[in-house]
Protein backbone atom coordinates (compact mmCIF):
# COMPACT_ATOMS: atom_id res chain seq x y z
CA UNK A 1 0.00 0.00 0.00
CA UNK A 2 1.70 2.79 -1.04
CA UNK A 3 -1.02 5.50 -0.68
CA UNK A 4 -1.90 7.63 2.00
CA UNK A 5 -4.88 7.17 3.91
CA UNK A 6 -7.39 9.73 5.55
CA UNK A 7 -6.43 8.31 8.65
CA UNK A 8 -2.95 9.61 8.25
CA UNK A 9 -3.72 13.04 7.58
CA UNK A 10 -3.66 16.00 9.94
CA UNK A 11 -7.34 17.79 8.90
CA UNK A 12 -7.89 20.19 11.67
CA UNK A 13 -8.45 23.39 10.48
CA UNK A 14 -8.00 21.98 6.55
CA UNK A 15 -10.65 22.44 3.51
CA UNK A 16 -10.65 18.76 2.29
CA UNK A 17 -11.66 18.44 -1.12
CA UNK A 18 -13.62 15.33 -1.53
CA UNK A 19 -14.21 13.39 -4.49
CA UNK A 20 -16.74 11.08 -4.20
CA UNK A 21 -19.13 9.12 -6.37
CA UNK A 22 -22.97 10.85 -6.29
CA UNK A 23 -23.75 9.40 -9.93
CA UNK A 24 -26.79 8.31 -8.09
CA UNK A 25 -30.49 7.42 -9.70
CA UNK A 26 -33.33 9.79 -9.44
CA UNK A 27 -36.72 9.19 -10.47
CA UNK A 28 -39.19 11.55 -10.47
CA UNK A 29 -36.63 14.06 -8.36
CA UNK A 30 -36.06 11.32 -5.89
CA UNK A 31 -33.14 9.35 -5.38
CA UNK A 32 -33.82 5.84 -5.67
CA UNK A 33 -30.99 4.28 -4.61
CA UNK A 34 -28.79 5.65 -2.47
CA UNK A 35 -26.33 3.02 -1.28
CA UNK A 36 -23.76 5.07 -2.83
CA UNK A 37 -24.52 7.92 -0.34
CA UNK A 38 -24.75 5.96 2.31
CA UNK A 39 -21.02 4.52 1.64
CA UNK A 40 -19.32 7.86 1.78
CA UNK A 41 -20.35 8.73 5.69
CA UNK A 42 -17.81 7.19 7.36
CA UNK A 43 -15.22 9.36 5.31
CA UNK A 44 -17.49 12.76 5.63
CA UNK A 45 -17.55 12.48 9.45
CA UNK A 46 -14.16 11.47 9.81
CA UNK A 47 -13.31 15.05 7.75
CA UNK A 48 -15.66 16.66 10.43
CA UNK A 49 -14.58 14.79 13.59
CA UNK A 50 -11.12 15.78 12.73
CA UNK A 51 -11.74 19.48 12.24
CA UNK A 52 -11.59 19.71 8.75
CA UNK A 53 -14.40 21.26 6.57
CA UNK A 54 -15.47 18.19 3.40
CA UNK A 55 -16.06 19.80 0.23
CA UNK A 56 -17.83 17.58 -1.98
CA UNK A 57 -17.21 16.67 -5.52
CA UNK A 58 -18.61 14.77 -8.02
CA UNK A 59 -20.32 14.49 -11.65
CA UNK A 60 -23.76 13.07 -12.46
CA UNK A 61 -24.42 11.47 -15.56
CA UNK A 62 -23.22 12.39 -19.07
CA UNK A 63 -23.98 16.53 -19.74
CA UNK A 64 -21.92 16.93 -22.19
CA UNK A 65 -20.43 20.49 -20.48
CA UNK A 66 -23.38 22.08 -20.92
CA UNK A 67 -25.87 22.72 -17.84
CA UNK A 68 -28.50 20.38 -17.02
CA UNK A 69 -31.32 20.84 -14.42
CA UNK A 70 -32.28 17.28 -14.69
CA UNK A 71 -28.37 16.68 -13.57
CA UNK A 72 -27.73 18.69 -11.16
CA UNK A 73 -26.56 17.98 -7.55
CA UNK A 74 -28.68 20.23 -5.90
CA UNK A 75 -31.33 17.71 -6.10
CA UNK A 76 -29.18 15.63 -3.42
CA UNK A 77 -28.62 18.28 -0.63
CA UNK A 78 -32.17 16.64 1.76
CA UNK A 79 -31.24 13.04 1.01
CA UNK A 80 -27.23 14.15 1.85
CA UNK A 81 -28.33 15.66 4.95
CA UNK A 82 -30.30 13.18 5.81
CA UNK A 83 -27.56 10.64 5.70
CA UNK A 84 -24.87 13.15 7.69
CA UNK A 85 -27.17 14.38 10.29
CA UNK A 86 -25.44 17.99 8.85
CA UNK A 87 -26.10 20.84 7.47
CA UNK A 88 -25.11 20.54 3.76
CA UNK A 89 -24.21 23.84 2.02
CA UNK A 90 -25.05 23.33 -2.22
CA UNK A 91 -22.79 25.59 -4.62
CA UNK A 92 -23.87 26.03 -8.38
CA UNK A 93 -20.69 25.94 -9.24
CA UNK A 94 -17.29 23.80 -8.83
CA UNK A 95 -15.11 26.52 -9.36
CA UNK A 96 -15.42 30.48 -9.79
CA UNK A 97 -16.38 33.15 -6.78
CA UNK A 98 -19.60 31.17 -5.77
CA UNK A 99 -17.49 28.73 -4.45
CA UNK A 100 -15.09 30.72 -3.04
CA UNK A 101 -17.63 32.41 -1.20
CA UNK A 102 -19.48 29.73 0.18
CA UNK A 103 -16.13 28.26 1.71
CA UNK A 104 -15.06 31.82 3.46
CA UNK A 105 -18.67 31.93 5.46
CA UNK A 106 -18.74 27.82 6.00
CA UNK A 107 -19.29 26.92 9.45
CA UNK A 108 -17.40 24.79 11.40
CA UNK A 109 -19.03 21.23 10.66
CA UNK A 110 -20.88 22.18 8.03
CA UNK A 111 -20.22 20.56 4.74
CA UNK A 112 -20.16 22.10 1.13
CA UNK A 113 -21.55 20.23 -1.94
CA UNK A 114 -20.14 21.47 -5.18
CA UNK A 115 -22.20 21.19 -8.39
CA UNK A 116 -21.88 18.75 -10.72
CA UNK A 117 -18.32 18.63 -12.31
CA UNK A 118 -19.18 17.57 -15.87
CA UNK A 119 -20.68 21.15 -16.89
CA UNK A 120 -17.53 22.10 -17.32
CA UNK A 121 -15.78 20.50 -20.35
CA UNK A 122 -12.46 20.76 -19.04
CA UNK A 123 -13.47 18.07 -16.51
CA UNK A 124 -13.39 15.25 -18.80
CA UNK A 125 -10.33 16.73 -20.67
CA UNK A 126 -8.04 16.64 -17.43
CA UNK A 127 -7.12 20.25 -18.11
CA UNK A 128 -4.83 21.23 -16.06
CA UNK A 129 -6.48 25.10 -15.60
CA UNK A 130 -9.77 23.74 -14.42
CA UNK A 131 -7.82 21.18 -11.63
CA UNK A 132 -6.11 24.10 -10.50
CA UNK A 133 -8.89 26.24 -10.10
CA UNK A 134 -10.55 23.65 -8.14
CA UNK A 135 -7.81 23.08 -5.85
CA UNK A 136 -7.33 26.47 -5.24
CA UNK A 137 -10.48 25.89 -2.90
CA UNK A 138 -9.03 23.28 -0.82
CA UNK A 139 -5.64 22.21 1.13
CA UNK A 140 -5.68 18.60 0.74
CA UNK A 141 -7.24 16.45 -2.15
CA UNK A 142 -9.45 13.32 -0.75
CA UNK A 143 -10.31 10.71 -3.61
CA UNK A 144 -12.80 8.43 -2.35
CA UNK A 145 -14.27 7.81 -5.91
CA UNK A 146 -13.03 3.95 -6.62
CA UNK A 147 -15.86 3.47 -9.16
CA UNK A 148 -14.97 7.05 -10.96
CA UNK A 149 -10.86 6.55 -10.85
CA UNK A 150 -10.69 4.67 -13.94
CA UNK A 151 -11.38 8.02 -15.91
CA UNK A 152 -7.78 10.24 -16.20
CA UNK A 153 -10.78 13.14 -15.22
CA UNK A 154 -9.39 16.34 -13.42
CA UNK A 155 -11.23 15.48 -10.43
CA UNK A 156 -9.93 12.31 -10.09
CA UNK A 157 -6.31 12.93 -11.24
CA UNK A 158 -5.47 16.33 -12.14
CA UNK A 159 -6.20 17.80 -8.85
CA UNK A 160 -3.38 15.21 -7.46
CA UNK A 161 -0.99 17.67 -9.17
CA UNK A 162 -1.42 19.96 -7.03
CA UNK A 163 -2.87 19.04 -3.35
CA UNK A 164 -1.44 16.38 -0.98
CA UNK A 165 -3.61 13.57 -1.34
CA UNK A 166 -5.24 10.47 0.62
CA UNK A 167 -7.34 7.81 -0.41
CA UNK A 168 -10.82 8.47 1.71
CA UNK A 169 -12.53 5.26 3.87
CA UNK A 170 -14.47 3.89 1.23
CA UNK A 171 -11.63 4.16 -1.79
CA UNK A 172 -8.94 2.09 0.85
CA UNK A 173 -11.70 -0.71 1.79
CA UNK A 174 -12.41 -1.14 -2.06
CA UNK A 175 -8.63 -1.43 -2.68
CA UNK A 176 -7.61 -3.79 0.46
CA UNK A 177 -11.02 -5.54 -0.68
CA UNK A 178 -9.11 -6.13 -4.32
CA UNK A 179 -5.66 -6.71 -2.73
CA UNK A 180 -7.09 -9.60 -1.04
CA UNK A 181 -8.01 -11.37 -3.84
CA UNK A 182 -5.41 -11.00 -6.13
CA UNK A 183 -2.10 -9.50 -4.56
CA UNK A 184 -1.79 -11.77 -1.50
CA UNK A 185 -4.94 -13.94 -1.20
CA UNK A 186 -5.56 -16.46 1.11
CA UNK A 187 -5.06 -19.63 -1.23
CA UNK A 188 -7.42 -21.55 -2.99
CA UNK A 189 -9.07 -19.09 -4.84
CA UNK A 190 -11.74 -19.50 -6.55
CA UNK A 191 -13.77 -17.01 -8.76
CA UNK A 192 -17.16 -16.97 -10.47
CA UNK A 193 -17.49 -15.15 -13.64
CA UNK A 194 -20.42 -14.69 -15.90
CA UNK A 195 -22.38 -12.15 -17.91
CA UNK A 196 -23.84 -12.57 -21.63
CA UNK A 197 -20.45 -11.86 -23.34
CA UNK A 198 -16.98 -13.52 -23.47
CA UNK A 199 -16.17 -10.54 -25.86
CA UNK A 200 -16.68 -8.19 -22.92
CA UNK A 201 -14.52 -10.29 -20.12
CA UNK A 202 -11.56 -11.75 -22.33
CA UNK A 203 -9.02 -9.53 -20.78
CA UNK A 204 -10.44 -10.28 -17.53
CA UNK A 205 -10.57 -14.46 -17.85
CA UNK A 206 -6.63 -14.25 -18.99
CA UNK A 207 -5.49 -12.42 -16.16
CA UNK A 208 -7.35 -14.28 -13.87
CA UNK A 209 -6.14 -17.42 -15.19
CA UNK A 210 -2.53 -16.54 -14.19
CA UNK A 211 -3.87 -15.44 -10.89
CA UNK A 212 -6.64 -17.79 -9.17
CA UNK A 213 -6.86 -21.59 -8.61
CA UNK A 214 -10.55 -22.09 -10.50
CA UNK A 215 -12.36 -20.37 -13.06
CA UNK A 216 -16.54 -20.92 -12.71
CA UNK A 217 -17.87 -19.26 -16.19
CA UNK A 218 -22.06 -19.12 -15.89
CA UNK A 219 -24.46 -17.13 -17.86
CA UNK A 220 -24.59 -16.74 -21.03
CA UNK A 221 -21.03 -16.57 -21.86
CA UNK A 222 -20.60 -20.26 -20.63
CA UNK A 223 -22.44 -20.98 -24.29
CA UNK A 224 -19.83 -19.83 -26.09
CA UNK A 225 -17.47 -22.48 -24.46
CA UNK A 226 -19.84 -25.09 -24.87
CA UNK A 227 -20.32 -23.89 -28.49
CA UNK A 228 -16.12 -23.92 -29.13
CA UNK A 229 -16.27 -27.50 -27.49
CA UNK A 230 -19.19 -28.87 -30.00
CA UNK A 231 -21.79 -28.44 -28.16
CA UNK A 232 -25.28 -27.75 -29.46
CA UNK A 233 -26.50 -24.43 -28.12
CA UNK A 234 -29.66 -24.07 -30.18
CA UNK A 235 -31.64 -20.99 -30.32
CA UNK A 236 -29.13 -19.89 -26.96
CA UNK A 237 -27.28 -16.66 -27.28
CA UNK A 238 -23.48 -17.18 -28.13
CA UNK A 239 -20.84 -15.14 -30.00
CA UNK A 240 -19.40 -18.16 -32.74
CA UNK A 241 -17.30 -15.97 -33.98
CA UNK A 242 -15.24 -16.23 -30.51
CA UNK A 243 -15.46 -20.05 -30.61
CA UNK A 244 -11.25 -19.70 -31.49
CA UNK A 245 -10.71 -17.08 -27.95
CA UNK A 246 -13.01 -19.52 -25.90
CA UNK A 247 -10.55 -22.53 -27.29
CA UNK A 248 -7.32 -19.92 -26.42
CA UNK A 249 -8.16 -19.20 -23.04
CA UNK A 250 -8.83 -23.13 -22.05
CA UNK A 251 -5.79 -23.77 -23.19
CA UNK A 252 -3.83 -20.85 -21.33
CA UNK A 253 -6.42 -22.32 -18.16
CA UNK A 254 -4.14 -25.71 -18.63
CA UNK A 255 -0.78 -24.46 -18.85
CA UNK A 256 -1.50 -22.31 -15.37
CA UNK A 257 -3.27 -25.43 -13.81
CA UNK A 258 -6.15 -23.53 -13.25
CA UNK A 259 -9.35 -25.51 -13.11
CA UNK A 260 -12.56 -24.41 -15.41
CA UNK A 261 -15.42 -25.22 -14.65
CA UNK A 262 -18.47 -24.94 -17.11
CA UNK A 263 -22.31 -26.11 -16.95
CA UNK A 264 -22.34 -30.16 -17.15
CA UNK A 265 -26.37 -30.01 -16.89
CA UNK A 266 -28.27 -26.58 -17.93
CA UNK A 267 -31.78 -25.23 -17.28
CA UNK A 268 -33.71 -24.59 -21.22
CA UNK A 269 -36.72 -23.22 -22.41
CA UNK A 270 -38.22 -21.92 -25.40
CA UNK A 271 -38.58 -18.46 -24.67
CA UNK A 272 -37.18 -16.10 -21.62
CA UNK A 273 -40.78 -15.77 -19.82
CA UNK A 274 -41.91 -16.43 -16.37
CA UNK A 275 -44.38 -18.82 -16.96
CA UNK A 276 -42.32 -20.72 -19.69
CA UNK A 277 -42.02 -24.45 -19.44
CA UNK A 278 -38.73 -25.61 -18.63
CA UNK A 279 -36.56 -28.98 -18.28
CA UNK A 280 -33.15 -30.03 -17.31
CA UNK A 281 -31.15 -31.52 -19.87
CA UNK A 282 -27.52 -32.28 -20.11
CA UNK A 283 -25.23 -29.60 -21.43
CA UNK A 284 -24.58 -31.24 -24.79
CA UNK A 285 -28.11 -32.19 -25.45
CA UNK A 286 -29.91 -28.65 -26.28
CA UNK A 287 -32.49 -29.15 -28.77
CA UNK A 288 -32.44 -26.86 -31.88
CA UNK A 289 -35.36 -25.06 -30.73
CA UNK A 290 -34.83 -24.30 -26.98
CA UNK A 291 -32.34 -21.76 -25.02
CA UNK A 292 -30.21 -22.39 -22.31
CA UNK A 293 -31.21 -19.58 -19.67
CA UNK A 294 -29.55 -21.24 -16.58
CA UNK A 295 -26.80 -23.71 -15.01
CA UNK A 296 -28.54 -26.91 -13.69
CA UNK A 297 -28.74 -28.52 -10.33
CA UNK A 298 -25.52 -30.69 -11.19
CA UNK A 299 -23.39 -27.79 -12.14
CA UNK A 300 -24.57 -26.09 -9.04
CA UNK A 301 -23.19 -28.82 -6.90
CA UNK A 302 -19.88 -28.74 -8.57
CA UNK A 303 -19.62 -25.01 -8.12
CA UNK A 304 -20.51 -25.85 -4.44
CA UNK A 305 -18.31 -28.10 -4.08
CA UNK A 306 -15.48 -25.80 -5.48
CA UNK A 307 -16.45 -23.15 -3.44
CA UNK A 308 -16.23 -25.24 -0.32
CA UNK A 309 -12.56 -26.35 -1.09
CA UNK A 310 -11.70 -22.30 -1.38
CA UNK A 311 -10.26 -19.81 1.01
CA UNK A 312 -10.95 -16.81 -1.04
CA UNK A 313 -13.97 -15.92 -3.50
CA UNK A 314 -13.85 -13.68 -6.26
CA UNK A 315 -17.56 -12.72 -7.96
CA UNK A 316 -18.65 -10.78 -11.12
CA UNK A 317 -21.19 -11.97 -12.79
CA UNK A 318 -24.68 -13.83 -12.50
CA UNK A 319 -24.40 -17.92 -13.33
CA UNK A 320 -27.82 -17.49 -15.91
CA UNK A 321 -30.81 -15.25 -16.32
CA UNK A 322 -31.25 -14.02 -12.89
CA UNK A 323 -33.96 -11.33 -14.03
CA UNK A 324 -36.60 -13.84 -14.27
CA UNK A 325 -37.59 -16.47 -12.32
CA UNK A 326 -36.74 -19.90 -11.90
CA UNK A 327 -33.95 -18.63 -13.95
CA UNK A 328 -32.23 -17.16 -10.82
CA UNK A 329 -31.86 -20.39 -9.57
CA UNK A 330 -28.46 -20.63 -9.84
CA UNK A 331 -26.96 -17.52 -9.15
CA UNK A 332 -29.12 -17.47 -5.58
CA UNK A 333 -28.28 -20.98 -4.16
CA UNK A 334 -24.47 -20.14 -5.21
CA UNK A 335 -24.75 -16.62 -3.55
CA UNK A 336 -26.34 -18.68 -0.51
CA UNK A 337 -23.68 -21.03 -0.19
CA UNK A 338 -20.96 -18.49 -0.36
CA UNK A 339 -22.52 -16.01 2.09
CA UNK A 340 -22.97 -19.06 4.58
CA UNK A 341 -19.45 -19.97 4.03
CA UNK A 342 -18.70 -16.42 4.70
CA UNK A 343 -20.43 -16.24 8.12
CA UNK A 344 -19.02 -18.89 9.15
CA UNK A 345 -15.34 -18.02 8.63
CA UNK A 346 -14.61 -20.27 6.10
CA UNK A 347 -14.21 -17.79 2.88
CA UNK A 348 -13.17 -14.63 2.23
CA UNK A 349 -15.92 -13.35 -0.59
CA UNK A 350 -15.16 -10.14 -2.63
CA UNK A 351 -18.13 -8.90 -5.46
CA UNK A 352 -18.37 -6.37 -7.91
CA UNK A 353 -20.36 -5.22 -10.89
CA UNK A 354 -23.64 -3.86 -11.76
CA UNK A 355 -25.53 -7.34 -12.26
CA UNK A 356 -23.28 -9.00 -9.60
CA UNK A 357 -24.96 -6.57 -6.67
CA UNK A 358 -28.37 -6.93 -7.98
CA UNK A 359 -27.82 -10.71 -8.01
CA UNK A 360 -26.85 -10.64 -4.64
CA UNK A 361 -29.20 -8.02 -3.53
CA UNK A 362 -31.96 -10.23 -5.05
CA UNK A 363 -30.78 -13.13 -3.12
CA UNK A 364 -30.70 -11.36 0.06
CA UNK A 365 -27.18 -11.94 0.75
CA UNK A 366 -25.08 -8.67 0.10
CA UNK A 367 -24.21 -7.92 3.71
CA UNK A 368 -22.91 -11.80 4.23
CA UNK A 369 -20.18 -11.39 1.92
CA UNK A 370 -16.88 -9.93 3.02
CA UNK A 371 -17.00 -6.92 0.71
CA UNK A 372 -19.44 -5.86 -2.27
CA UNK A 373 -18.37 -3.15 -4.40
CA UNK A 374 -20.53 -0.79 -5.81
CA UNK A 375 -18.03 0.27 -8.83
CA UNK A 376 -18.59 -0.86 -12.23
CA UNK A 377 -16.17 0.05 -14.61
CA UNK A 378 -13.38 0.63 -12.22
CA UNK A 379 -14.07 -2.18 -10.28
CA UNK A 380 -14.01 -4.59 -13.70
CA UNK A 381 -10.63 -3.03 -15.15
CA UNK A 382 -8.57 -3.43 -11.69
CA UNK A 383 -9.48 -7.20 -12.39
CA UNK A 384 -8.24 -6.78 -15.43
CA UNK A 385 -4.71 -6.38 -14.44
CA UNK A 386 -4.85 -2.11 -15.33
CA UNK A 387 -3.58 0.61 -13.43
CA UNK A 388 -6.29 2.94 -12.48
CA UNK A 389 -5.50 6.80 -13.10
CA UNK A 390 -7.45 8.00 -9.91
CA UNK A 391 -5.27 5.42 -7.80
CA UNK A 392 -1.96 5.62 -9.49
CA UNK A 393 -2.05 9.22 -8.71
CA UNK A 394 -1.98 8.65 -5.13
CA UNK A 395 1.15 7.39 -5.30
CA UNK A 396 2.95 9.62 -7.21
CA UNK A 397 4.56 12.26 -5.05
Amino acid sequence: MSWKTLSQMDLKGKRVLTRVDLNVPIIDGKVSDATRIEKIVPTVNEIIKKGGTPILLSHMGRPKGERNPNLSLSQLQEKLENYFKSRVVFVADCIGPSAETALKVAKKGQIILLENTRFHPEEEENDPEFAASLAALADIFCNDAFSASHRAHASTTGLAKYLPSCAGNLMESELKALESVLVQPERPVATVVGGAKISTKITLLENLIEKVDSIIIGGAMANTFLFAKGFNVGRSLVEKSFKPTALKILKKAEIYSCEVILPTDIVIAKELSENTSTSVVSADECPENYMILDAGPSTVDNIKHCINNAKTLLWNGPLGAFEVAPFDQATSQTAKFASNETKNGHLISVAGGGDTVAALNQAGVTDAFTYVSTAGGAFLEWLEGRELPGVLCLTQK
